[in-house]
């Protein structure tokens, strides 16, 4: 082994910035919207060669207000181009969120061409605007026939009234045993609903259920077990994550494990998952609002999380949700800096330093008991100490356990977030910040440390 890291290359700091897209705190590979205030992820499919992005948008102002459903679309996940709003409130109500699908089967009867129609399936918020005064919560739907680029609402809207409390937020997927579609719907408190229907117009429930301690922006979606066909399961999860892993028999789901945290950050909220993902390509890929945080003085307000890969695994102690981020990135890569095999000492100053903003970072290290480690990440810490098997991060604890003697982290960097994913993307914790300084720095504690890997993955700017 080396008794010390070799220096690294010297990364210019990122010049402030009042150019669209390049100003200051703008995320450089997370999605924002071109300005004013963005939420939930809704919409989320894959259609013709594009990914489909739909968000809760204030296109008039940096404040939740006035929702209307935003619209980008991408080829790769990364660089997105910002389309006209695809719905804006009407007199049934403001545009809450939901899901999309493509109808390849004509269920609905909407398809005007060769192609298949695009179908939105979204809460109209009832009284949440002078156009919809003393209007309930309901479920809706709207249709375009040229990819997404118009939208057209269905006229006998809402296709599900009323139900009870701010019924809101519905997912709605292909259930191909059954040949039907199925809905996971909001309902109140920490009740959820799963509803049925032949032609996304007609809707039964089928089942009431609760997840304690979540609610809003459910998701419901079947994984295969270590990659195998031959054994799946099924994940309902609310908006902040939690989830339940379990068996689905197109009417009811019966949980099995959970309700479990998908994220520990601070940072992590509505997520969802795209729908229509080619079966050749076969990943359930996830996105969520990294809800709170700050852009000071930006012509935007919130940002997406970077796009991540869902996986079931077997481990200890039965089947667990694995999440990672999607191998796209690796073509944002600029320069890679790679270090194996060398032990760092805190007497030795023996510091990795790496200025900069953007980085893809692997981390792994020999665990010891004595072993703490902090790295300190435009000026904020995340630091593991062996002691507790913890890793903490702005204020959030999680347990993580060594994987082969060893602790393995992935660090993605943007100007104003961190996203972890620890052995292998178990553990995963997003968060939002504002950056005291630039750059990283490895910090270890009294004690050496034994670095197995150590890859600081320069990226460029996605919207360059």
């Amino acid at each position: 082994m080396s008794d010390s890291l070799p220096n690294p290359v010297v990364i210019s700091e990122v010049v402030p910035s009042t150019t669209l897209y390049q100003e200051r705190y703008r995320p450089q590979f997370h999605f924002t919207a071109r300005e004013n205030w963005l939420n939930d992820p809704n919409g989320l499919v894959y259609h013709e060669g594009e990914y489909h992005l739909f968000f809760q948008h204030n296109p008039t102002g940096p404040e939740w207000d006035n929702m209307s459903w935003g619209h980008a679309v991408s080829a790769d996940l990364l660089h997105w181009q910002q389309l006209d709003n695809a719905l804006e409130p009407d007199k049934l109500g403001a545009i809450f969120s939901g899901s999309a699908v493509v109808d390849w089967r004509n269920t609905a009867g909407f398809q005007s061409g060769e192609a298949p129609a695009l179908i939105l399936i979204y809460t109209a918020a009832g009284d949440a605007g002078p156009l919809s005064a003393g209007m309930p919560y309901a479920q809706c739907l709207a249709f375009s026939n040229d990819r997404g680029r118009t939208w057209e609402k269905y006229s006998e809207n809402p296709v599900v009234p009323h139900i009870i409390g701010w019924n809101r937020d519905p997912k709605v997927s292909w259930y191909s045993p059954g040949e039907y579609w199925i809905m996971a719907l909001y309902l109140d408190e920490d009740s959820f609903a799963i509803l049925t229907s032949k032609d996304l117009k007609s809707w039964e429930r089928t089942q009431t259920i609760s997840i304690p301690g979540s609610r809003e922006c459910p998701d419901l979606y079947e994984i295969a077990v270590d990659g195998s066909a031959d054994e799946t399961r099924w994940v309902l999860a609310g908006a902040n994550g939690l989830h339940y892993i379990g068996t689905f028999d197109g009417k009811e789901f019966t949980p099995e494990v959970g309700p479990l945290p998908t994220d520990h950050g601070t940072n992590f909220y509505a997520i969802q998952t795209y729908s229509d993902i080619p079966a050749e390509d076969g990943r359930r890929i996830q996105v969520a609002w990294m809800a709170g945080g700050v852009y000071p003085e930006m012509p935007f307000n919130q940002q997406m999380s970077f796009p991540c890969s869902l996986t079931l695994r077997r481990v200890a102690e039965g089947v667990r949700l694995f999440r990672y981020p999607v191998r796209e990135i690796d073509a944002l890569y600029s320069a890679t800096h790679d270090y194996r095999d060398i032990v760092i000492r805190a007497s030795d100053n023996a510091v990795a330093d790496f200025p900069g903003s953007l980085f893809d970072v692997f981390l792994d290290f020999r665990y010891e008991s004595s072993t703490s480690l902090t790295m300190k990440i435009h000026g904020h810490e995340a630091r593991y100490s062996a002691r507790t098997k913890t890793l903490t991060c702005l204020g959030n604890s999680v347990v993580v356990e060594p994987v082969d003697d060893l602790v393995r982290l992935r660090i993605l960097v943007d100007r104003t977030s961190i996203e972890i994913f620890a052995s292998d993307g178990r553990v995963s914790m997003s968060f939002c910040m504002v950056p005291t300084s630039t750059g990283l720095q490895l910090l270890p504690d009294d004690a050496p440390i034994d670095i197995n890997r150590l890859t600081v993955n320069e990226l460029r700017s996605a919207w360059l």
